[in-house]
């Protein structure tokens, strides 16, 4: 039997999902998470098989909890489900050990075949994903570029960037206009707004 758990703040899908994984003879959702951070302390707690998590969650996103499933629970596969395929998202989460990655829009069956494969040590990746990821290739920013424009995301004015990010006004305009310049756009919001559309902040 393999030992889910399932962590999505959507109380309507994670109450179908863990459902319909359920009517699998082979596959035991053991417990259910709404945010990022209750299913950190639920998968310490249960130790499952294979943990499937919303990408976007409060509290932590599902990267941020596969992130720290690796230190702490490393027998548990980490599957995200997502309804933001955005290449940069999958290979975020690739990069932090989830071996499946597919969106909200797959069925049941694949779901379920996604949890099996993860279970066994293997990985499933939704191949128009992956072909988005090949397709648009590497961000080309750095890091630090990529969260100084996350933080210019809201509006925030330079000054205040540069206080949450613990830099110098002048370090975080270098920042932006190199990144405007990177993603060939002419101001930083359009520069967030095409990163976000990649998924590379």
């Amino acid at each position: 039997m393999i030992r889910i758990v399932l962590a999505d703040d959507e109380t309507l899908i994670r109450d179908a999902v863990a459902q319909l994984l359920d009517l699998e003879d082979d596959l035991d959702v053991v417990a259910v998470a709404g945010s990022g951070t209750e299913a950190l302390a639920v998968l310490r707690r249960e130790q499952p098989d294979v943990a499937v998590l919303d990408l976007q969650m409060p509290g932590a996103d599902g990267i941020e909890v596969a992130e720290a499933l690796r230190r702490e629970v490393p027998g548990c596969g980490v599957v995200i489900v997502t309804g933001h395929g955005r290449p940069g998202y999958l290979k975020k989460a690739l990069g932090v050990g989830v071996r499946g990655f597919l969106p909200k829009t797959a069925s049941a069956a694949v779901l379920a075949a996604a949890v099996r494969q993860v279970a066994d040590g293997g990985r499933y990746v939704d191949p128009e994903l992956a072909a988005d990821a090949i397709a648009a290739g590497e961000s080309p920013l750095t890091p630090r570029e990529a969260d100084v424009l996350e933080l210019a995301a809201d509006g925030a004015r330079v000054e205040e960037i540069a206080q949450r990010a613990a830099l110098a006004p002048g370090t975080v305009r270098n920042y932006l206009s190199s990144a405007v310049a990177k993603l060939g756009v002419t101001n930083r919001h359009e520069a967030v707004r095409l990163a976000r559309s990649k998924g590379w902040v």
